[in-house]
Order: C-alpha cells, then structure tokens, then sequence
C-alpha cells in the first residue's frame, strides 16, 4: 500500500529532488481529499460534514458512469494471448471504482500494475494523488518522473521504501529503489539495505527495461478544467465547488448549534433554583436557566424559540442543485429534478447535456483502460511470462456502456433496422453494431453473413447471374455493341 506523501518532503530528501507540483495544487489536493474523507465535525473551522456532499458527487457518478459498463477482448481464435488478456481485463475491472473514485476525488490517480505468480493476471494497485510526487514533466505536460514511499513498522522500527520512476530520452523505464530505516515515523532515517526485509530482499536497486512501457503504470486523469493554477494537474470534479461545500458544512453546523441552543428551557428566578451545601445546582443545569431576582422576574415563563427547520433531504437535494450549477452539470445528474411536462425538443436536449457530462468520464476511463493493458502487454514480454509473445492489438478492446447513458441501444437498434429495410445500410454493418463486431473489411463483413446470416451467406453463393435489364423496342439493350 502505497503510503500518503503528506511528508513528501521525505521523497524530495531521499531523491534530492523537488516536487514540480506548485504550493497552490498542493494545499487544494489536500482540501479536495479532506473534504471527501472527513467524518467529523471539526470546531476549529466549525464545520460539520454531515452532508458528505464530495462523497456524493463521486459516488453519483461513479455508479452511472459504471452502471452498465462492459468490456471484453475480441479473440475468434480463443488464443492463449486472447485468453491472457482478457484474463488481465477482468483483473482490472475488480479496481475500476476504486480507480474512478480515486481520479474523482483527487484528481489524477495512477493504476499500477504488480507481479505475482506465473500463472497469474498482474494484480492492480490504485495510487492515489496523495501518494506520489512529480518530479518532472516533458513539455506536454506528462510526468517523466514519479516518486513513491511505502512504510513498513517491524520489530521497533520504520523502514521507508522510495521508488522513483524515470524516462530516459530513449523512452526506457528505469525504476529507482532505497530502503531507509528510522526509529519513529516521520523521518527518512538512514540508507538500509533491500535484504534487510524480507519482502525486499529480491528487489534490485535499480532496473531499466527493455521494452517500452512509459512509466510502467498509466494515468487515470480527470476532465474537469484545473480552476487552481492551470497546471497539468488534475482537478477533482467537485473543485469548482470546493468553497460552496465548506459553506454548507458551516451551515450545517450552524444549524446543529440553533438546534442544541434553541431546545425548551423553563426560566426560573434565582430563588427557585436548589442548590446542596457547597453551593451547586442540583438541577441539571440545560434545565433551568438562571436570571436575577426581580419581582417581575419571579415566577416560572416558557422559553420555546422558533427554529429554522427544513427536511434533511430537501437540503441536501438544493446544495446539490447548488452544486451542479457551480461544476457545470446539467440539472438532475447529481440532484432529483421534480417531474415537469416538457416538450420533446426539451427532453432531447437535457439528455444531450447530461450525455455529454458522462461521456468525458467513460472516455477518461476508455483512454486509460487501452493504455494500461498495453502497459500489461509490455511487461509480460519483459518478463516472458506465460502467454506473452505477440503485441498485443489494442483494437481488440471492445467497451460496451450500455443504455441510457451515451445514447439509447433500442431507440439505435430501431433506427439501423429502419436504414436497412430503406435500403441505406447493409445488414452486416448493423448486426455488427448490435453485436459488437468490427465491420471495417469485407472479410469482416462475410463473418457475420457466415455466423448470423446464413441464408443470406448461401443465396449469395448460389445465386446465379441476374437476367439482362429489361429494353424497349427499338432500343439497343444494355451492353450491346454499337450499330455499324
């Protein structure tokens, strides 16, 4: 588990090297993360999270971008590479929300794959924004250099593993590692050998791959613009409104105060009150609420104030409409939309809008998901494991959302049955859509025919020449020499 660079300080002195994240990106991860992950009412800053409104945004839209999410590696053959693939997509399809929720919350996150035994899919480690420094970055924006810290407490002490990651000006990856032993967290401690754990001890200190492979693991990067410094970071989806949250948290605390210093007291003069002998009330004290011992005080009064009450959900429902406006949302992704009577031309374009909104996401996720498998492809030839031998072709990756959320699959099927029966669309085209099937070469096409076609596949061999167009008299037919 890699470990949060809080004190990435111990990075930059264990590499001697900066961290090229600016100060300004740094301190709104660190919000952008606390501001998902707090549970507890902080009276320092007197704000109360019990809304979880950042944890509600990425869960709302991790669950629809994923809701009928479906991929799979086209392999006819059924190839022991096809078959190693997709074993490894389904691998990575355990991590998928963790991956999404970690890119949602923070930013970017980083899908690391891991070794494990022969036989085995490479296992997936998420690393979120946190847990990484960038210490370099080509001028494209894209990190050329990542450091890393992972944490092990054993026998009294605290052994610090850095991983640093490079790209040479060949593209070659080599992978950097130190072991420090200190005796309390916090500290970067003195250099140890690898051997000196156990889990280390057949760990090199430093490796350069041969293939190509980038960084070894892939970037899951976010759509939303960076409103902080416009850096090649990325930015939560939620930052836009990163200070309507911390306002609703005060609200919320505010109103938890109102609620705590508005309940039913009975104001009572200071002669009615019991105390024992060393001067204590002997009353609960949010019982009775002393005041002086006026005539016109004396005696026993009411006190009820109004309060401002309002369904917990109602409010939760308006920040969120509050919310979608600030990141740019259409109405109704993040809150409920009261049913209204809308027009058709309406309705197309709301779904438009929100289509758009998750389709950045799903293509986030697509992008990375061919990258990444790649990146697997690359190092099971490095090394030689079971099944590697030829490249992998990234075409093979076939992704299926689903309906209602990029567009709706029954209302598409209709309209290509529709173009095929106008004589607008051959049917292998449309059956390869429904199916999934690639349709780019005539060989593809006469696949389908062969599967789903066969009647047609036969009519089409036996067929024989078609009879000569019909000609009126006094007309030369078609194909007929010219008269002399």
């Amino acid at each position: 588990m890699w470990t949060e660079t809080s004190s990435g300080s111990l990075i930059e002195q264990a590499l001697r090297r900066p961290d090229v994240t600016t100060a300004r990106m740094q301190a709104a991860i660190k919000d952008w993360l606390g501001l998902y992950y707090r549970t507890d009412t902080d009276p320092d800053v007197k704000e109360d999270p019990c809304q979880r409104m950042a944890y509600t945004v990425v869960n709302k839209l991790h669950k629809t971008v994923f809701g009928e999410y479906n991929a799979k590696i086209l392999d006819a053959a059924k190839t022991a590479a096809g078959q190693r693939m997709q074993d490894q997509l389904n691998e990575i399809d355990r991590a998928k929300r963790r991956a999404m929720q970690a890119m949602l919350s923070g930013g970017d996150a980083y899908i690391k794959p891991i070794l494990r035994g022969p036989n085995q899919p490479l296992g997936i480690s998420v690393v979120r924004r946190d847990c990484y420094t960038v210490l370099a970055r080509d001028d494209q924006g894209n990190d050329t250099a990542v450091g890393m810290l992972e944490i092990t407490r054993q026998n009294g002490k605290v052994y610090t593993l850095v991983e640093e990651r490079s790209i040479a000006g060949d593209g070659r990856l080599t992978i950097r590692n130190r072991l420090y032993c200190a005796d309390q967290a916090g500290q970067l401690g003195s250099p140890t050998p690898l051997a000196t754990l156990p889990r280390y001890e057949k760990l090199p200190e430093e490796y350069t791959y041969r293939e190509i492979m980038g960084l070894g693991m892939v970037k899951l990067h976010s759509p939303a613009d960076n409103c902080v410094d416009g850096s090649p970071d990325g930015a939560a989806i939620y930052a836009p409104a990163a200070g309507l949250i911390h306002r609703i948290d005060h609200n919320e605390w505010l109103l938890g105060r109102e609620f705590d210093h508005g309940q039913s007291r009975i104001i009572a003069s200071e002669d009615m009150l019991t105390r024992d002998k060393r001067g204590r009330n002997r009353m609960a004290d949010d019982i009775f609420v002393a005041v002086d011992d006026e005539a016109k005080n004396v005696g026993v009064t009411i006190f009820s104030p109004a309060l401002r009450e309002a369904s917990f959900l109602a409010r939760k429902n308006e920040y969120l409409r509050n919310i979608e406006t600030l990141i740019g949302f259409k109405r109704g992704i993040l809150s409920e939309v009261e049913a209204v009577e809308r027009t058709a031309t309406e309705i197309t374009s709301s779904e438009g809008d929100y289509n758009l909104t998750i389709q950045d996401l799903q293509q986030a996720w697509a992008e990375m998901l061919r990258e990444l498998l790649t990146v697997c492809d690359a190092i099971d030839r490095e090394y030689k494991r079971a099944g590697a031998g030829q490249r992998w072709d990234p075409d093979s990756l076939v992704i299926d959302w689903g309906d209602g959320v990029l567009y709706n699959r029954d209302r598409t099927w209709a309209e290509y049955q529709q173009m095929v029966a106008s004589g607008m669309l051959r049917p292998e085209i449309a059956l390869g859509w429904y199916f999934g099937l690639p349709t780019d070469s005539e060989s593809d096409l006469k696949k389908i025919r062969k599967k789903y076609m066969p009647k047609m596949e036969q009519l089409g061999e036996d067929e024989p020449d078609p009879p000569p167009l019909p000609h009126q008299e006094g007309e030369e037919p078609p194909g007929a020499p010219p008269a002399e």
